[in-house]
C-alpha cells in the first residue's frame, strides 16, 4: 500500500514526522510531499498566481513552496501519477483540528483534496493546549495510538466524499479513555484576540491571536471527546448542503413565480 504523507506545520514539524512514522507502521512505501514553511490556516487554498518551487530532500521526500493542497495535487499528479497513493495522512498537527477549525486548517484541507481525488485520506492533529500554558506535547500519543487505528479504520471503510478527521487528546498514551465517532462540535465565539502594535516608524500592525479557554461542551462532539482524554473520528462530508433546509426553501417557494426584474418590467 502507497501511502502519501503531508501536513501544514511545514517540512519540519515534529508533527510530520510522527505522522511518517504511523504510515512506516503500516506500509514500507511511504512518500512525504509537505509545504517549505508552516501554512497553519490556509484552509482549502490552492497557489495560482506565483509559481510553485519543489525541492527534494531525499528520494522520497519533497518539500513544495506551497499550501497542503498544492503538496497533495503535485504529490498525486506529477509525482506519484503513475502509481497513485492509496491512502493520505494529513497532519500531525501541532494543536487540535475541532469544530469550525476544520474550517480554517490546512490539514484537513490536505486530507480534503486527497478525497476529491478519490483516495481515502485522513486528517491527524494533536491537542497541544497544555504546551502554552507549561504543559507538555505528548507527540508518542499518536505515534503508539495512530497504526492500530488507521487499520482498523481502513478495514471498516468509508464512503467516497468523506474524509475522517482524528485528534489525539492532550494526555500520555496510556491515559487515552477510549476512541469516539464524534461529530463537529462549536466553539463560544468568544476566543479571539487582535494585538493593536505600532512598528518603529509609528504605522499600525496587527496580530490574531487567541485564549484558549474551555467551550461548553455537547456530548457527542470532538471537543467533549478531547476533554474526556478520549480520541475523536468525525466523517466529515465534501457535501455542505444542508439537506433540511434546502427542502424547507423548495417547499416554501413550489408554485411561486420568479420576481420581475427591472428589465422585466
Amino acid at each position: 500500500m502507497r501511502i502519501l504523507v503531508t501536513n501544514d506545520d511545514g517540512i519540519h514539524a515534529p508533527g510530520l514526522k510522527v505522522a511518517t512514522e504511523i504510515a512506516r507502521a503500516l506500509s514500507p512505501d511511504v512518500w512525504v510531499v509537505a509545504p517549505e514553511t508552516n501554512q497553519s490556516g490556509t484552509s482549502h487554498s490552492l497557489t495560482l498566481h506565483t509559481p510553485l518551487r519543489m525541492r527534494e530532500l531525499d528520494e522520497r521526500t519533497f518539500a513544495v513552496a506551497g499550501t497542503p493542497t498544492d503538496c497533495i495535487i503535485m504529490a498525486v499528479r506529477h509525482l506519484l501519477k503513475d502509481e497513485r497513493p492509496a491512502l493520505i495522512l494529513s497532519g500531525v498537527n501541532d494543536s487540535a483540528n475541532v469544530a469550525e477549525d476544520v474550517t480554517y486548517s490546512g490539514t484537513v484541507a490536505g486530507a480534503m483534496e486527497g478525497t476529491l481525488l478519490g483516495i481515502p485520506s485522513i486528517a491527524l492533529s494533536l491537542m497541544t493546549v497544555g504546551v502554552r500554558l507549561g504543559g507538555d506535547i505528548f507527540w508518542e500519543t499518536p505515534a503508539q495510538h495512530g497504526p492500530e487505528l488507521i487499520a482498523r479504520l481502513l478495514k471498516a471503510g468509508w464512503p467516497a466524499g468523506t474524509l475522517l478527521n482524528i485528534n489525539f487528546p492532550a494526555v500520555p498514551p496510556g491515559d487515552v479513555k477510549g476512541v469516539a465517532i464524534t461529530r463537529q462540535g462549536i466553539r463560544d465565539q468568544d476566543n479571539l484576540e487582535i494585538d493593536h502594535r505600532a512598528d518603529p516608524w509609528g504605522k499600525s500592525y496587527y496580530w490574531f491571536g487567541f485564549r484558549y479557554r474551555p467551550s461548553t461542551l455537547v456530548a457527542g462532539t470532538d471537543l467533549a471527546a478531547l476533554a474526556a482524554s478520549e480520541i475523536s473520528v468525525t466523517p466529515l462530508s465534501l457535501d455542505l448542503t444542508n439537506d433540511a433546509v434546502a427542502g424547507k426553501l423548495s417547499a416554501a417557494l413550489a408554485g411561486g413565480t420568479a420576481p420581475k426584474t427591472a428589465a422585466g418590467e
